[in-house]
């Protein structure tokens, strides 16, 4: 498995030097010292990264993140302890809106394709 700089993985995934460096302070991602004192990064948080914005994107707080990050993992280890009636309806709510935003895309796309197969049939049509 590949490691990398700060640098390669702030280009990999389009986030900034300074946000990669919060997200280690918050504990989302963990870097390791090279013996020259560089941070590297297993390049499976590439990923991870992404994943990590998706959710700050959706509203989520970071400590909530946490929690969650280890969903995202095979295999799992989940820690029941933290789970307080606050951040389950916190969960809930972010779920159910993330489902109302992909049957919304779903829509988009049928709508596109539905759209896309009449004016390619109209194409075939008139060129025949």
């Amino acid at each position: 498995m590949g490691h990398l700089r700060i640098g390669q993985l702030s280009e990999r995934t389009n986030t900034s030097r300074r946000l990669l460096r919060y997200y280690e302070e918050q504990q989302l991602i963990v870097a390791t010292r090279a013996a020259n004192g560089y941070r590297e990064y297993d390049e499976r948080l590439a990923d991870r990264v992404l994943q990590i914005r998706g959710l700050l994107d959706a509203g989520l707080p970071t400590r909530i993140i946490k929690q969650i990050l280890p969903c995202l993992d095979k295999p799992r280890t989940i820690h029941f302890a933290d789970a307080t009636p606050e951040m389950i309806a916190t969960l809930t709510d972010e779920r159910d809106r993330i489902t109302e935003r992909i049957n919304c895309l779903v829509r988009n796309r049928d709508a596109m394709t539905e759209y896309l197969e009449v004016v390619s049939n109209t194409e075939s049509r008139q060129a025949s």
